[in-house]
């Protein structure tokens, strides 16, 4: 049982593990320069981040299906149940772990100042883009996200003297 719990608490976490979202900076990425584009929202529309499949969640689904499998019947029955449950475990932890990290996105497209376009696909954020928005493109270590452009006074910028 507690092999069980500990199975179900990796495959729980393994969701957890990735995330496109602009919000969640990667601590790899923290006290690098990031290259910044401004731009303004042509459009956006709904998409879908296809989950991972690292192989984790089979390989805990094995090991949880093939413990419980074992445990039934006698020696010659729990050998069969323990392989079938064992096949049986990869296969749904293997579907947990990629339907547990998809994650519902939003690709935009993005005019930039010079003309150019660019199209961004990250995980919904705490802030709606709209069309017409005005948005800066933050690319830090070949990761690319899209913000609200931040609204400057003119008395804000002081010219130096």
């Amino acid at each position: 049982m507690k092999r069980l719990i500990a199975a179900a608490a990796v495959l729980a976490t393994l969701a957890a593990c990735t995330t496109t979202s602009p919000d969640v900076i990667s601590k790899y990425d923290a006290q690098h320069m990031s290259t910044v584009l401004d731009g303004v929202v042509l459009s956006t529309r709904p998409v879908v981040v296809e989950g991972s499949q690292s192989g984790i969640g089979g390989t805990a689904g094995a090991v949880v299906g093939g413990v419980a499998g074992g445990s039934v019947g006698g020696r010659r029955d729990s050998l069969a149940a323990g392989v079938i449950g064992a096949v049986v475990g990869g296969v749904l932890g293997n579907a947990v772990e990629r339907f547990g990290t998809r994650e519902e996105a939003v690709e935009i497209l993005i005019q930039l100042k010079n003309g150019e376009r660019r199209a961004v696909v990250q995980a919904r954020a705490a802030e709606a883009l709209n069309p017409g928005d005005s948005v800066v493109l933050v690319t830090t270590g070949g990761k690319v996200r899209v913000t609200k452009a931040p609204v400057v006074s003119p008395t804000a910028v002081a010219p130096r003297t």
